[in-house]
């Protein structure tokens, strides 16, 4: 269980390393992702990228699960 809390850990500072480098700007700009700007308030949701992530997730894990 060790081993993949730290892999995890891994590919999440991975990922945010090319979040940073500008490498995934394409998050949080999908169709469905929603922003409402008001003076003094932002509302933000990610509703399309959630959807993209959740549907990636899926087919790692079922790869993941299928051959291993």
């Amino acid at each position: 269980m060790g081993k993949w809390l730290i892999a995890g850990g891994v590919v999440l500072i991975l990922l945010g390393l090319l979040a940073q480098a500008g490498w995934l700007g394409w998050i949080g700009r999908l169709p469905g992702d929603v922003r409402i700007e008001r003076p003094g308030f932002t509302l933000y949701l990610p509703l399309g990228t959630m959807l993209v992530v959740s549907v990636v997730l899926s087919l790692v894990l079922q790869l993941f699960r299928k051959f291993f």
